[in-house]
């Protein structure tokens, strides 16, 4: 008999949170933890190409994303950086080759960027459910009178063009009532609808992408007040991103609030996957079902004196994600730490189903969680933009991967003896830095990288300008 698979993709969530040990570990994640400790956690799982669409296009194929090397057209996308784009046409798809086998396929997901127009990642699922309203997704545009922008920054009289996202996210957010109304409680109470109504159509291959906890950090706010409680004048800065590299704006009580935000919206996330290993459980679906809970990157939490992510901080905070398999036979709670990154996902849960993998650039890493030193992987290259981190047993080497002076301008990390990577060693590891640089060149071709990506004729149109609000105060 053939199992069945459920993944979990979840945006934005640390590694090191919850369970796992980690800096982060006072973060209650009760039900990722109940699967860590049912399941496998490969405990050196990093991003190969990130982050959102590049991460999730390499888990639907095991294609690497980076280098970005598919001129696919995307006008009109935004964001549009490195590896923003459609699953090429000659990659076959997971959804697309299960649906070949035998399986039922299904997509539930809030993550609106896989649904944009050019996007096209619903392929090969037989019934998808598009969950609107977070951050950009331009669900509503008005009225801009219901909103309050001066609740969540410091200016008096904040406008729409000063504040496009968080503008865009509080039209979306208008009308909730109970916690059942935010976006990721209706993805996995969607998602154990859909169990319960196709329990008998095995086997089936239902993927859920939560975007949240992904920005902006607004969880219900009991949620928040269990990590920092609010005060009087203490305002929820749920988009810290408008803060970045201007962090002095922030008082100690506003920086710990924020933090808060964050804490408390991965509990509620944590909180409502509960809902779904619930209905798994009336289901009696652990039998003979694969579990597969995954993530696509992380953010910083004040750890290097900001909140949020980018390309030029490839750190682990930013690039080491959450992998967990909860396999029907066991084994059950151990901890991997072969070096993996997410191309691997692919092939491994294809052979888990036993379903043959023809191409990729990934490893089936199941064989290798009985004996970690038998891994395919000595390293992880992760790219970001024009960025590039090759990541090993004792060092981390940070480049632009574009730049003429790549090797001049490189980071070194001595991660034996500097851990959190804060005292950049480079000018006495020189070796170190060719090292990586042929590291990168396996898998990305020579340095510095040159990409060859869709030019588009004019930046990405969207509402984020709010162009139609600034032309009534015009006239």
């Amino acid at each position: 008999m053939k199992p069945n698979a459920v993944v979990i993709c979840v945006d934005t969530f640390r590694a090191d949170m919850g369970g796992s040990g980690g800096k982060l570990s006072f973060v209650k994640t009760p039900n990722i933890d109940r699967l860590r400790d049912e399941g496998v956690s490969f405990t050196r799982c990093f991003g190969e190409g990130e982050p959102t669409i590049p991460v999730r296009r390499c888990l639907f194929t095991g294609r690497r994303s980076f280098p970005w090397r598919h001129n696919i057209p995307n006008e009109g996308l935004q964001p549009h950086g490195g590896g923003w784009h459609a699953i090429p046409p000659e990659h076959d798809a997971l959804a697309e080759i299960l649906h070949d086998n035998g399986w039922l396929t299904a997509l539930v997901a809030d993550t609106y960027h896989m649904f944009k127009p050019t996007m096209n990642f619903t392929r090969g699922f037989l019934s998808w459910q598009f969950i609107r309203g977070q951050e950009n997704d331009p669900y509503r545009s008005g009225p801009l009178s219901g909103i309050d922008l001066s609740a969540h920054t410091p200016e008096d009289n904040p406008t729409p063009q000063q504040h496009p996202t968080l503008a865009q996210y509080l039209l979306n957010a208008q009308g909730r009532t109970s916690e059942e109304d935010w976006q990721a409680a209706q993805v996995f109470r969607s998602a154990a609808s859909w169990l319960e109504q196709n329990r008998a159509n095995s086997p089936f291959f239902l993927w859920i992408d939560s975007f949240s906890p992904h920005e902006l950090w607004d969880p219900p706010r009991q949620y928040a007040d269990a990590y920092f409680p609010s005060k009087p004048g203490l305002k929820d800065y749920i988009y810290p991103g408008s803060f970045r590299g201007n962090m002095e704006r922030l008082t100690d009580d506003e920086q710990e609030r924020v933090k808060a935000l964050y804490f408390g919206f991965v509990t509620f996330v944590d909180r409502w996957i509960g809902h779904l290993l619930d209905a798994m459980d009336s289901l009696r679906l652990w039998d003979d079902t694969i579990v597969m809970f995954v993530t696509d990157h992380g953010t910083e939490m004040l750890d290097k004196g900001r909140f949020g992510k980018s390309g030029a901080r490839l750190y682990p905070y930013n690039t080491r994600l959450n992998w967990i398999v909860r396999h029907p036979d066991g084994p059950r709670g151990v901890e991997c730490g072969a070096w993996t990154q997410n191309d691997d996902m692919f092939p491994t849960l294809l052979n888990l189903l036993g379903v043959s993998v023809e191409e990729c650039d990934g490893y089936d890493v199941w064989p290798v969680v009985s004996d970690p030193s038998k891994g395919q992987r000595k390293h992880a290259v992760t790219g970001w933009g024009n960025n590039v981190c090759v990541r090993g047993e004792r060092w981390a080497v940070h480049m632009n991967a574009t730049a003429d002076n790549y090797a001049d301008t490189a980071r070194v990390y001595d991660l034996e003896n500097d851990p959190d990577e804060n005292e950049n060693v480079a000018g006495a590891n020189s070796f170190i830095i060719q090292q990586a640089v042929k590291r990168v060149e396996q898998v990305a071709g020579p340095m510095p990288l040159q990409f060859n990506q869709f030019k588009q004729r004019a930046r990405g149109r969207t509402m984020r300008s709010f162009v139609h609000v600034r032309n009534q105060k015009d006239e």
